[in-house]
């Protein structure tokens, strides 16, 4: 995978996936402030500079890594909704196909949208054989989207002391690796 400064910009019927922008901190920091948005990734609420730093995480990746999370916005209006890309900080075992919602978007199949774009993109773009989802116990919401989209629960992964379900999401024509 090779480095880019920039994330690009994918669109699907509803969203606009890009990088972040300043423009986006107050409503992500909102988001990452709601303790149910952040009940199942963590559990700690985030208050605006730790929301500050996670943007810079986001954005980092891009030149490090050559991929990473990107802002998922409404295509109309351009307004914040969450995040979805590939999550991969340095302690992850592998990049992850993450996703999350401001909690008024919930419900709507933004996050099924907003993950289904990435994992295509991040299929044709990288030829990985696959991709996991790590996804808390008792998360129903977020199982709900991967298999919705094609994954299937294989066995568990501890990161940073949670014990999260490990999905995966076989590349296209491969099936469910084991």
């Amino acid at each position: 995978m090779s480095p880019s400064a920039a994330a690009p910009i994918l669109r699907t019927p509803r969203l606009l996936l890009r990088g972040f922008t300043r423009a986006d901190v107050d409503a992500f920091a909102a988001m990452e402030a709601d303790p149910e948005v952040r009940r199942y990734r963590g559990g700690n609420t985030l208050d605006r500079q730790q929301a500050w730093t996670s943007v810079q995480l986001h954005l980092g990746q891009w030149p490090l890594r050559g991929y990473g999370v990107f802002a998922v916005t409404d295509a109309g209006d351009g307004g914040f909704r969450g995040f979805a890309g590939l999550l991969h900080p340095a302690d992850w075992p592998e990049p992850e196909l993450a996703y999350s919602l401001a909690r008024p978007f919930w419900g709507q199949g933004l996050a099924t949208e907003a993950a289904t774009a990435v994992r295509d993109w991040a299929f044709a773009t990288f030829g990985l054989p696959e991709l996991a989802s790590f996804i808390l116990p008792g998360n129903l919401a977020s199982q709900r989207v991967a298999a919705r989209i094609g994954a299937v629960r294989e066995g568990s992964v501890t990161i940073r002391g949670l014990v999260a379900e490990r999905w995966v999401h076989p590349a296209p024509g491969r099936g469910v690796v084991a």
